[in-house]
């Protein structure tokens, strides 16, 4: 096969790169775009000798990784040098689509178009699994949230498997592409491809009709800091350059500024459950205390909850005496007083969050809410964790989030596959970005933004009772699965000779 001339290749680069700026999981995503911009990249990659191949793909996810850290408000040195490992992670399905692309051989059309989606799977399975980014960047599926018919397969495989139907769709078009029309046999791969992908969508579709959820459900509310005590509270952060400073800091005054606020949290609390909400959430660090303090703090949640008969998830920062000086917990107290759960954060975001993570286990209880369960903001960027919920057949999952305008909608889309995937609602309480509610097929029920409320409150009917996965009873075996496929294509590819 002869290769195209090196203007036209460069043009797909740039196109390619152009459009995954449109595609990457932030502000400016348009989900469709996801669906293109891949197949110009394929075709520049397996069209080009294998260094100028790697090295125009990695060029072109350098570029969208920078973008996506601009539009997230992380443009700083120390995330920079992140942004490496990132754009070599997305850069990877490509590279080894190219490297095996000649050498699976022009005569297996079906095995060359399927190395992306099982590279694309692979590589985001295993930056989700063993390092500290999870799904926050990079995966391919999470672009198509707000595609609840498609989604629904990740009831089976996890976000996982709307990455690869994706990725799977841009291979076997980039194939028919660099093969034509006339081919019979790229023809077939994708039409096959475009019968999974509909075939995919309408049963997502009949899911949606036909298993959608009923039954009783139950009132939950999200209350956040007014704009106006957090700004009050702002310049106290601000006269420390460390927590280890605001540690040492007078605590009378401390107390005197905290109390601002978790006042309001506490008065929002008990207004919200005077009005029926039978379960109150707080944001990820909607409170503050100083550790000698936060057992009094405690009590007053707890005052809230006997009186007004509700469970109340209580998001707190507790600041202490030992580096580094701060945990970030969520606390529930149920109606009758008690302490029902006491929960350590368990992903602290990288570079951002430098103190120890909690224990990774997620805390599950049974009330006449639903079997609950908690998670804090980032955890939720890991599927592995939050499954712990949907193995134990959580209702309805709480999530606690603190964000900031740049991520605002990237975060609160990815929450929407933690409840598909482990068939329980989600309620997702976020100060400085946007809360959301969906039931477990990712409906929305409610949705807020703080930087359009004075005080953000979010009501919600959320869905009583949850259902089982598939993906909650058997994890990542599809994601794995694809590893192995993965691992045998380039087995193969290795037994037969190369062709350039």
């Amino acid at each position: 096969m002869t290769a195209p001339p090196t203007l036209p290749r460069y043009a797909w680069l740039l196109a390619g790169t152009a459009l995954s700026l449109f595609a990457m999981q932030a502000a400016w995503d348009i989900a469709l775009l996801a669906w293109v911009y891949p197949v110009l990249l394929l075709r520049f990659a397996r069209a080009s000798r294998p260094l100028p191949a790697l090295l125009g793909v990695l060029a072109a996810s350098t570029t969208a990784v920078l973008v996506w850290l601009w539009l997230a408000d992380l443009l700083s040195p120390p995330l920079v040098l992140l942004a490496l490992a990132l754009a070599l992670a997305d850069a990877a399905p490509y590279a080894v689509d190219r490297l095996l692309y000649r050498r699976l051989g022009e005569r297996a059309p079906w095995r060359v178009s399927l190395v992306f989606p099982l590279a694309t799977v692979a590589v985001e399975f295993t930056v989700a699994s063993v390092t500290p980014f999870g799904t926050i960047h990079g995966v391919l599926g999470a672009t198509q949230a707000d595609n609840l018919p498609l989604i629904q397969v990740a009831s089976v495989t996890g976000v996982y498997g709307v990455s690869f139907l994706v990725a799977w769709a841009c291979s076997a078009a980039a194939l028919l592409w660099a093969r034509g029309l006339t081919d019979r046999a790229a023809r077939t791969v994708a039409a096959a491809c475009a019968g999974t992908v509909a075939l995919v969508a309408v049963a997502g579709g009949a899911r949606l009709v036909f298993a959608a959820p009923s039954g009783d459900t139950v009132r939950v509310a999200g209350v956040t800091t007014s704009q106006d005590a957090w700004e009050e509270l702002v310049p106290t952060f601000r006269e420390y350059d460390s927590l280890e400073a605001l540690r040492a800091a007078d605590p009378v005054v401390l107390r005197e500024r905290f109390g601002v606020v978790n006042d309001e949290l506490l008065a929002s609390t008990a207004r919200e459950a005077a009005a029926g909400a039978e379960v109150v959430v707080w944001p990820e660090s909607a409170a503050f205390t100083l550790e000698e303090d936060r057992d009094l703090l405690v009590a007053d949640i707890r005052e809230v909850a006997r009186d007004h008969g509700v469970y109340v998830n209580a998001g707190m920062s507790v600041y202490t005496g030992r580096a580094p000086h701060i945990r970030n917990q969520m606390l529930m107290v149920a109606p009758d007083g008690e302490v029902v759960w006491t929960y350590d954060k368990s992903r602290p975001v990288p570079v951002l969050e430098p103190y120890e993570p909690g224990p990774g286990t997620v805390p599950v209880a049974d009330t006449p809410a639903g079997r609950l369960a908690v998670a804090i903001c980032y955890d939720a960027d890991f599927p592995g964790l939050v499954r712990q919920a949907g193995a134990r057949g959580v209702d309805v999952l709480l999530v606690g989030a603190n964000t900031w305008e740049g991520i605002k909608e990237m975060h609160a889309r990815n929450a929407v596959f933690r409840a598909v995937e482990n068939g329980s609602a989600l309620f997702r309480q976020a100060s400085r970005g946007r809360a959301n509610a969906t039931d477990h097929q990712g409906r929305v029920l409610a949705t807020t933004d703080y930087f359009t409320t004075g005080q953000q409150t979010m009501v919600a009917m959320v869905p009583r009772e949850g259902v089982t996965t598939v993906y909650s009873r058997i994890g990542d075996a599809f994601a794995w699965t694809c590893v192995a496929a993965l691992a045998a294509l380039a087995v193969l590819s290795v037994a037969r000779p190369r062709r350039e």
